[in-house]
């Protein structure tokens, strides 16, 4: 006769993993890369460099720092995806003649030319959230002050 099973006391809700908002975000993320990829796949890019090249269609010839900090990304993850471009012919990166330690980044003429066919990913993007402009921009500036709420909390504790 098998052993009367102990009742087990419900999980706090906090370690669920379908009730935490880190997941859903993390998931929602991974999500957003399966939709864009075919997309990028046709541009030779990947979603990190793709992020690169939209900042620098915003503003050319920005330096690697500014590039992180606009980004959110280190200096050692930023170098190699920098470089890549640079192979691809995207990019060309030229360091600073009035200040040696600075490496801005330039889009080539071919970087220039993924611009227009880039306009897809957004317009994919609309189409598969079914939500119009004005919500969608609320949710993004729901997700900005997240962000923006945690790097504050995490500065503080540094």
């Amino acid at each position: 006769m098998p052993a009367p099973s102990r009742p087990q006391a419900a999980e706090p809700a906090e370690t669920q993993l379908g009730d935490m908002l880190c997941f859903a975000v993390y998931s929602a993320g991974l999500a957003f890369n399966r939709l864009y990829k075919p997309l990028l796949d046709q541009l030779d890019l990947t979603y990190p460099q793709y992020l690169v090249m939209l900042a620098l269609w915003e503003q050319d010839g920005q330096t690697v720092g500014g590039l992180g900090e606009k980004l959110y990304l280190e200096s050692s993850t930023l170098t190699p995806l920098l470089k890549r471009l640079e192979g691809n012919g995207y990019v060309r990166r030229v360091r600073n003649p009035d200040d040696e330690r600075q490496v801005q980044i330039f889009l080539t003429e071919a970087g220039r030319a993924l611009k227009l066919p880039a306009t897809a990913c957004p317009a994919t993007t609309l189409q598969a959230l079914q939500r119009s402009p004005d919500e969608l921009l609320a949710l993004k500036r729901e997700v900005e002050t997240l962000r923006d709420t945690l790097n504050a909390f995490i500065a503080a504790r540094s």
